[in-house]
C-alpha cells in the first residue's frame, strides 16, 4: 500500500484547473484498482491529539485554496469536495493509488454527523493536481511545473507529500511560489528502506518551506522520519487513518507524506483567521506555536492547531526568524549590593524599651485592681489568718 511508502517525486500541472464534479471521470485508466479500504473507522489518535474541531469556532480554513500535488483525489467520496482538479497524466481524475485521496482527506474532509473522521480544515478549497498513477518516481521537471502552476492558480497553501533531489530549477520554482504568497508544506521524507541512510529531501530542505517530520501515537519521532532534512515541525505520520478511494477509509498509513497535510490544514486555518499575514508570517506562527521539542528531525515539535490560530504573538518584522527567547543574563558580582551589617546596639535598645513598656503596662493593670480594694477597706490592713 502506498501508505507505507513515500512517493519519491511528483508530476506537474499541464492544464488549467477544471470545475470539480462528482463521479468518476471519463477516460480513467482501465486498470485503476486501488487497494480496498474499510467502510467504517473509529476516531484516529491523530485527530484526538490535535483536536482541530475545537478550533472551528475560530476558523475552518474557509475559502483558502489548498493545492494537493499528488495522485489525484477520489471524487466519489462523500466527505471530499474539490474546488478544482487537473489530470496531468491523461488517465482521468480518479485516484488509482489512494495516496492523494488520503492526503486530501487529512486536509479538508467534511464533517459528517455520525462519522468519526474529519479533516483539519473542512472549509478549505482543495485543488487536486494529479501527477501519477503509480508509485514510481516522477519527473522533477514536472514537479517544477506543478509548483509554478499551483502558485499561478492562486493557491495559498501548497502541499507536496513527496520528495526528490536538489535541483536549481526546483529551488527557483519554490522561490516563485513563495513570492506569489503561497505557504509551501513538504514532507521531510522517509529513511530509505534499502540502505537506511537518510539524505536531505527536496523541496522540504529549501529555505522558506515548512518541512514536516512524522510522529507516532506517543508523540515521539517516528523511526522512519528523515532527520537529515531541516524539519520545521512534526505532525502525526504513523498509524494514520484517512479517506480512501471507493468512498472508504484506510488505516495504518505510515509516512511523513501523511504528516505534511496535517500541517497544511493548520496553515489553511491560520490563513483564514489572519488573511493579512503573508506566507512567511504564517510559517513563523506555526513554528512559534508548536509544542516544543529537542533533537534532530523534530524541529519546533508537534504542530498545535489551537495555538496557531489563537495565540497572541509579539510583533515581529517581516523577516525576523522564529527563535526561542534567550535565557536571562546573570548579573555581574559587582552589581550585587551587600546587605549592611547588623546593628547590635540598636537591637539591645529596642529590647530594653519593649521590656519597660511591658512592665509599665503590668503596673497600671495592678494599680487598677489594688487601689479600689484599698479604698473599700479604708486602707486598713487585712486580718491575719
Amino acid at each position: 500500500m502506498i501508505g507505507r511508502v513515500l512517493l519519491a517525486s511528483v508530476l506537474a500541472l499541464q492544464a488549467p484547473l477544471a470545475p470539480a464534479v462528482q463521479g468518476a471521470a471519463a477516460g480513467a485508466a482501465p486498470d485503476c484498482n486501488p487497494p480496498r479500504g474499510q467502510l467504517e473507522v473509529g476516531e484516529p489518535w491523530a485527530q484526538k491529539r490535535l483536536d482541530p474541531k475545537s478550533v472551528w469556532s475560530l476558523s475552518t480554513g474557509a475559502g483558502v485554496p489548498v493545492a494537493v500535488i499528488d495522485t489525484g483525489v477520489d471524487l466519489t467520496h462523500p466527505q471530499l469536495r474539490l474546488g478544482g482538479k487537473a489530470d496531468l497524466v491523461g488517465s482521468g481524475y480518479r485516484d488509482c493509488v489512494g495516496h492523494g485521496t488520503a492526503v486530501a482527506g487529512i486536509i479538508g474532509a467534511q464533517y459528517v454527523k455520525g462519522v468519526l473522521f474529519h479533516g483539519v480544515a473542512p472549509g478549505a478549497r482543495v485543488l487536486s493536481y494529479k501527477f501519477t498513477d503509480t508509485e514510481q518516481n516522477g519527473d522533477t521537471t514536472l514537479l517544477i511545473k506543478a509548483i509554478k502552476a499551483a502558485a499561478d492558480q492562486g493557491a495559498k497553501v501548497i502541499n507536496v507529500s513527496s520528495k526528490t533531489l536538489d535541483h536549481p530549477a526546483l529551488e527557483t520554482a519554490v522561490r516563485y511560489a513563495l513570492a506569489k504568497d503561497a505557504v509551501i508544506v513538504a514532507a521531510a521524507g522517509n529513511i530509505s528502506r534499502q540502505d537506511g541512510t537518510p539524505s536531505p529531501a527536496y523541496p522540504a530542505s529549501y529555505d522558506g518551506v515548512l518541512a514536516v517530520g512524522a510522529a507516532g501515537p506517543e508523540g515521539t519521532l517516528a523511526e522512519f522520519s528523515n532527520t537529515k532534512t531541516p524539519v520545521s515541525v512534526i505532525g502525526p505520520g504513523q498509524d494514520i487513518t484517512s479517506t480512501w478511494p471507493g468512498g472508504a477509509y484506510a488505516k495504518g498509513l505510515d509516512g511523513t507524506s501523511y504528516a505534511a497535510p496535517y500541517v497544511a490544514g493548520v496553515a489553511a486555518l491560520v490563513r483564514a483567521r489572519y488573511p493579512s499575514l503573508d506566507q512567511a508570517q504564517v510559517r513563523r506562527r506555526i513554528i512559534a506555536t508548536a509544542d516544543g521539542a529537542t533533537g534532530a528531525g523534530k524541529g519546533a515539535g508537534m504542530v498545535n492547531p489551537m495555538l496557531a490560530v489563537s495565540a497572541i504573538l509579539p510583533f515581529e518584522p517581516a523577516n525576523a526568524p522564529v527563535v526561542a527567547p534567550p535565557p536571562p543574563t546573570p548579573l555581574p558580582r559587582s552589581a550585587v549590593t551587600k546587605a549592611p551589617p547588623v546593628d547590635e546596639k540598636a537591637i539591645d535598645l529596642a529590647v530594653l524599651v519593649a521590656a519597660c513598656a511591658i512592665g509599665l503596662a503590668l503596673l497600671v493593670v495592678a494599680m487598677r485592681v489594688v487601689i479600689p480594694m484599698g479604698r473599700r477597706r479604708g486602707w486598713r490592713p487585712g486580718r491575719p489568718t
